[in-house]
């Protein structure tokens, strides 16, 4: 689970590195402290624009298995390159925090990039069609909108995956190589049990 061998043109971060606490806010509910501070992880996920079909896909496998996600002590976050009136109308799907960052400051921070690769990568097609097959289904029924048509950060962005220990340690790093290159819900949970457990953490 280590990060993308591909060269990046940002600092990428690395198992080991360590980042600066600071607060979140999600587009709901109340600010947010990363690292988490009652000594659980955090799992800071890097997505798309709001609406994205690909990562709403993957998102709702998220959403399914957030009680297990919760059980293993880790605080998930979800960050859009998006403005947040935009991705306010999906917060309410998500049993998790969504972080707008239309200004990619933590995108920069955190070394991850867009590419071409994101979507013209073969291994990223099948699912690009299963999402724009789920999206289309969701629409019909009213259950979603459309993502707007002006995205300013464009549609080529990179996943990336960051487990975060307390004291703000990143235990693993994924950089992915086409837009729905991320850790499964599995393979985060796998991560977690390896974690070094903090006294105050959840058990």
């Amino acid at each position: 689970m280590s990060q993308s061998r591909t060269p990046r043109n940002h600092a990428v971060l690395r198992p080991g590195d360590r980042i600066t606490a600071r607060a979140l806010s999600p587009v709901t509910g109340s600010p947010l402290t990363v690292p988490a501070p009652d000594g659980g992880l955090t799992h800071l996920q890097f997505r798309r624009f709001a609406g994205c079909p690909v990562c709403n896909l993957h998102l709702r496998s998220v959403a399914v298995r957030h009680p297990e996600i919760q059980a293993a002590g880790i605080l998930e976050i979800a960050v859009f390159h998006s403005p947040a009136g935009e991705l306010r109308q999906y917060a309410d799907t998500f049993p998790f925090a969504l972080v707008a960052d239309p200004g990619k400051r933590l995108y920069a921070e955190f070394g991850v990039e867009s590419a071409p690769r994101a979507l013209l990568d073969p291994r990223v097609w099948f699912h690009v069609l299963r999402a724009v097959l789920r999206s289309t289904a969701m629409l019909v029924r009213g259950r979603e909108g459309l993502p707007s048509r002006r995205q300013p950060h464009g549609r080529l962005g990179l996943p990336a995956d960051f487990l975060l220990a307390p004291d703000g340690t990143v235990l693993a790093a994924k950089y992915g190589e086409h837009a729905y290159d991320q850790w499964t819900v599995d393979e985060l949970l796998q991560l977690a049990s390896r974690a070094p457990q903090s006294p105050s953490a959840p058990r």
